[in-house]
């Protein structure tokens, strides 16, 4: 498995470095109003910046990436699935340290170990007022992973091969903020619903991976 990963990382890493799907590949998961009400968030305030993780490591044959379920709360992203990730610090020269100290902040990964590969198309999430940078990287091992408690319910491994099947890409319809109804696709990962700005950085990852 070893050569095969080492393969698949620079493949990965020349991938990165040409156009990306973009946006395009994003809005295949893109939610759609379910009902007649328009869905409308009017953020007056400046947009913040943030980066997200998605880290590669080999685990069982199979490459894997980490996904996190946050703790319920009042705000927009209670109880979601999402990449470990979050806001840029005044501290951080760039988002890719941003989404390297996120990563080690939330779920234990050494950021000094990540070997950074690249990076997916930025991505705007309307309802938190941010733009994402999704950071790509990878471990040469399965990390041990160690969930903040504040920030973190549970840690999520997932393979790419779950992510390609395509039964495990799935459709419902989900109630946000209490009175709008959205049609959500997303992917079906140990029973939890992957959807929103998570599952649209996953769709450009994973179209360029079945490109390759």
């Amino acid at each position: 498995m070893h050569d095969q990963f080492e393969k698949f990382v620079i493949w990965l890493e020349n991938r990165l470095s040409q156009s990306l799907p973009g946006h395009e590949a994003q809005m295949l998961m893109m939610p759609k109003s379910a009902d007649a009400k328009n869905f409308r968030i009017n953020n007056r305030k400046p947009i913040k910046l943030g980066g997200v993780l998605l880290l590669l490591y080999p685990h069982e044959g199979k490459v894997f990436l980490p996904l996190m379920k946050r703790p319920e709360y009042n705000g927009v992203h209670s109880g979601q699935i999402s990449f470990p990730g979050g806001k840029m610090e005044d501290d951080d020269p760039d988002l890719i340290s941003t989404a390297l100290r996120e990563g080690e902040e939330e779920v234990g990964i050494a950021a000094d170990q990540v070997k950074v590969l690249g990076s997916l198309t930025e991505h705007v999430i309307v309802a938190s007022n941010f733009k994402v940078l999704p950071v790509v990287g990878y471990l040469d091992y399965r990390p041990e992973f160690v969930a903040d408690k504040h920030e973190v319910d549970q840690v999520l491994e997932v393979s790419i091969d779950h992510l390609l099947d395509n039964q495990n890409r799935k459709e419902k319809e989900l109630l946000v903020r209490g009175s709008y109804r959205l049609m959500a696709p997303y992917y079906d990962v140990q029973g939890h619903v992957v959807w929103g700005a998570t599952a649209m950085m996953l769709s450009e990852f994973l179209m360029m991976i079945r490109e390759g």
